[in-house]
């Protein structure tokens, strides 16, 4: 009896000694307020990790830019400060600069013509290049997370053609891309950060910018620039860029819990996506913004003289117009 207690107490106190499962937890950065469809998509994926890993792995997400604009958030990316960006995957070209094509503007037919664009050898080939250059992989499907779910242009007058665009100072990312062909296109381009859009077009310094529709509400651009134009002008996918290392570190079952969170992530931000934007565009325009759809032949013809001039000049990636053609 004496030696069977004494047991119990030995197991107990061993139990009491043993160190619990550490519980790994990931930074995630976003440029996106946390109350908006993507902060939403961003929070769903953080709880899915929790509970699919068990509670091993809690991903923190900071929204707003709180860890720094892109430029500063890639670098602790890198350094594994930071393991998680969720943004476009073009902010990768700081690496492998033929990235910034997959943004390329007026030249998919449809989103699922981008998709097998992205999902050709030449498109997976510059990612593979990021990941051996700076160490940052991307988690699970690269177009899975769905944005958009198409962009349109946001200005103070209203655009009803590509002759209007020559009024137009537009906000624009640090996308070489982005600035050259909106450029071509007649505008005037500014270079500032997603956060600052707001204030910016409200002090005149820009007139317009684009986004996707459904982030538009959330960002409240729609106050300062209430013209709405539909361009689909690109398309779309979230990037959780990772920092390859500290994936690496986790532990099998780990990783299989993030990848997974990740692929119900996709499912959901689909979902969500398509049900705000109509229920969005409805409140928006009773607060007074306008939204219109305008033929877009003109400004794919213009792009078209873009693209041409480019290979000419030998400014495109190797076979990057034959990717395209292929992908159709």
């Amino acid at each position: 009896m004496r030696s069977g207690l004494l047991a119990i107490i030995a197991i107990a106190l061993a139990l009491a000694g043993a160190p619990a499962h550490s519980q790994t937890v990931w930074r995630m950065a976003t440029k996106m307020p946390p109350d908006g469809p993507e902060g939403k998509v961003f929070q769903y994926f953080a709880d899915q990790a929790e509970k699919h890993s068990g509670g091993q792995v809690k991903i923190q997400v900071y929204p707003n830019e709180q860890l720094g604009k892109e430029a500063a958030v890639l670098e602790q990316l890198k350094l594994g400060t930071v393991h998680l960006y969720v943004e476009g995957s073009t902010f990768m070209t700081k690496w492998v600069p033929d990235i910034r094509w997959t943004s390329a503007a007026f030249l998919f037919r449809d989103r699922d013509h981008w998709i097998r664009f992205m999902e050709s050898p030449l498109v997976q080939g510059w990612f593979a290049q990021a990941k051996s250059q700076a160490g940052i992989g991307i988690l699970g499907d690269l177009t899975g997370v769905l944005r958009g779910p198409y962009r349109v242009l946001l200005t103070q007058k209203p655009v009803k053609s590509i002759g209007d665009l020559g009024a137009v100072k537009l906000r624009m990312a640090n996308s070489k891309t982005g600035v050259d062909q909106w450029k071509h296109m007649g505008t005037e381009v500014r270079v500032l950060g997603w956060a600052e859009t707001y204030e910016s077009i409200s002090r005149g310094v820009v007139n317009a910018v684009t986004s996707p529709i459904a982030l538009v509400e959330s960002m409240k651009f729609y106050e300062v620039a209430p013209h709405i134009t539909r361009t689909d002008e690109y398309w779309q996918s979230i990037a959780f860029m990772m920092n390859q290392k500290a994936f690496d570190a986790l532990t099998k079952a780990q990783q299989e819990a993030l990848l997974k969170a990740h692929k119900e992530t996709a499912a959901y931000s689909v979902k969500l996506m398509n049900e705000v934007v109509d229920e969005s565009l409805a409140r928006m325009k009773a607060k007074g913004a306008s939204y219109a759809e305008i033929p877009m032949d003109p400004f794919i013809a213009r792009m078209h003289e873009y693209y041409k001039a480019a290979e000419a000049k030998g400014e495109l990636p190797k076979g990057f117009l034959e990717a395209v053609q292929a992908a159709r």
